[in-house]
């Protein structure tokens, strides 16, 4: 490393410290040239290659700003938003890799996004897989009951909890086909 003080080509590492959950390394540097002592912070560039081959740097904000527009007019929270976006970049950070594909960030968004909230599950990945046509989100749909109908089992037969809104409130009940009827006259 060279030093910012004399510009000699090497100094020594003083000492070494995590920060920012080991994401960070700082380094008090020692120059022996001129005798000064400096500070560097390394940090694990995580890139994402997109589908063009273009690389840009991994962006936990680009996560929150996909998930919210997935989830404007529900009854999804700002906490829960970022808590998924924390979830998904440590998710793809544990995999030790210093470039992922972006089709395997929209791949990690989705799981914990269909527990977050069916409805934006389905907004996202009708986007994100390019679903075409009403049989695209009918088969999705499909396997969103298959899920819930396998969890259902596994819980012993009792039926899932009723979903709440973002206060904690209880969601409203489903309606049932033709419990409004319209006559006109």
């Amino acid at each position: 490393m060279r030093c910012p003080y004399c510009r000699h080509a090497d100094s020594r590492v003083v000492d070494s410290r995590e920060a920012d959950d080991g994401q960070l390394i700082r380094r008090r540097r020692h120059c022996p040239e001129c005798g000064r002592r400096f500070t560097t912070v390394e940090e694990a560039v995580l890139a994402v290659v997109k589908r063009s081959g273009v690389t840009e740097p991994f962006s936990r904000a680009k996560i929150i700003a996909g998930v919210r527009k997935a989830c404007q007019g529900r009854p999804v929270d700002e906490d829960a938003i970022a808590l998924l976006a924390q979830r998904v970049e440590e998710t793809i950070r544990a995999r030790g890799a210093a470039e992922v594909p972006s089709h395997d960030v929209g791949l990690t968004i989705l799981r914990p996004l269909r527990d977050l909230d069916e409805v934006a599950y389905l907004r996202f990945a009708s986007v994100y897989r390019s679903f075409e046509s009403l049989s695209d989100f009918e088969r999705e749909i499909a396997a969103l009951r298959e899920a819930a109908s396998s969890k259902e089992a596994a819980a012993g037969g009792r039926p899932a909890e009723p979903s709440k809104r973002a206060g904690g409130e209880p969601a409203e009940p489903p309606k049932k086909a033709g419990a409004a009827a319209l006559t006109v006259g």
